[in-house]
């Protein structure tokens, strides 16, 4: 029977006081009557959150490390090393809570312990409509195929590191995340896998994720996640699929749709508008019937395919490594 978990949140921070702000808020009205800690460590950040962390200081059992920037994997190790608990919360900084989010995760390790643990993500009613639509991209079925967060997802969920958790013996047994910038989580993930440790996903046990706040670093961050997959799939030969290659075909089916336009071919790109109509309508319904929400997700979608389809191709063909 594994010892009752003890809690500490570990979140690593690079210039982002104000949206940590919203995190420690977050964290400081959980329903939940049992120890635990929070452990801050600033990742090498010229816009510090010290000042943030003094406001907590009497009110929450935080504690705040500075050190030199080296990624948000091997400072989410630093944190572990330094954390007093025996099951580690990782989050994002960019994360809300919702007051049940602690509690929810105890009951179910108690119903069902496993070592690891992943969880969703949602648009809190308050984000913005760009933070809205990139959510629904990030999300759907129709988009993901529903693998970040939902128990019909296609294939075995792999967590996500903005809300994950991981027992002191798992991370001394495979030594946490690598130094790799994006795909960090998924690497740990198939390392916890091929040590024979289970994982879960804990589907109530949600987060509201910021995610970007521009069309251009939502397609940055997508164009990193796009590089990071071919390197994982030379890793982990057994976890590739064809799937992976979907963003990348759809892209290069849309170029082909609009270039058969000039010779009067025009079934193609009805396809493609059929499709995103699919995620207007998708997203509309899952917004309260946003009109704005609904067509920027068309704008969001197209991207996500775009910066990792464009990442996947530049990593499988042209990467040295």
């Amino acid at each position: 029977m594994p010892v009752k978990p003890v809690f500490s949140i570990i979140i690593p921070v690079y210039n982002r006081p104000e949206e940590l702000d919203e995190l420690l808020a977050s964290i400081l009205i959980q329903e939940y009557d049992e120890v635990f800690d929070v452990f801050v460590i600033e990742d090498g950040s010229s816009v510090k959150s010290d000042l943030i962390v003094e406001k907590y200081r009497t009110e929450l059992p935080i504690h705040y490390f500075e050190k030199e920037n080296t990624g948000p994997g091997p400072s989410r190790n630093f944190g572990m090393q330094k954390a007093t608990g025996n099951y580690f919360i990782i989050l994002d900084s960019d994360v809300i809570l919702p007051k049940h989010y602690l509690a929810t995760i105890a009951k179910q390790l108690e119903h069902k312990y496993t070592d690891a643990f992943g969880g969703p993500d949602a648009a809190h009613p308050n984000f913005s409509v760009l933070q809205k639509a990139i959510n629904y991209s990030m999300t759907s079925f129709f988009t993901t195929g529903g693998i970040r967060g939902k128990k019909s997802s296609v294939g075995k969920f792999q967590p996500r590191s903005f809300n994950m958790g991981l027992s002191k013996k798992a991370f001394e047994t495979t030594n946490g995340f690598s130094e790799m910038r994006a795909g960090e989580d998924i690497d740990l993930t198939f390392r916890l896998w091929n040590h024979g440790i289970e994982t879960q996903l804990i589907d109530n046990a949600f987060v509201y994720h910021k995610r970007r706040n521009s069309i251009s670093s939502f397609f940055h961050q997508t164009y990193a996640f796009g590089t990071a997959r071919p390197k994982l799939n030379k890793m982990y030969p057994t976890t590739a699929k064809l799937t992976y290659w979907f963003p990348s075909v759809f892209i290069l089916g849309l170029d082909l749709s609009i270039l058969l336009l000039f010779f009067g071919i025009y079934n193609p790109i009805l396809l493609y508008g059929l499709y995103f109509s699919l995620i207007a309508l998708d997203a509309s319904f899952r917004n309260n019937f946003n009109p704005i929400v609904s067509l920027l997700s068309i704008i969001t979608s197209l991207t996500q395919f775009l910066g990792y389809g464009l990442g996947f191709l530049e990593a499988t063909f042209f990467s040295k490594k």
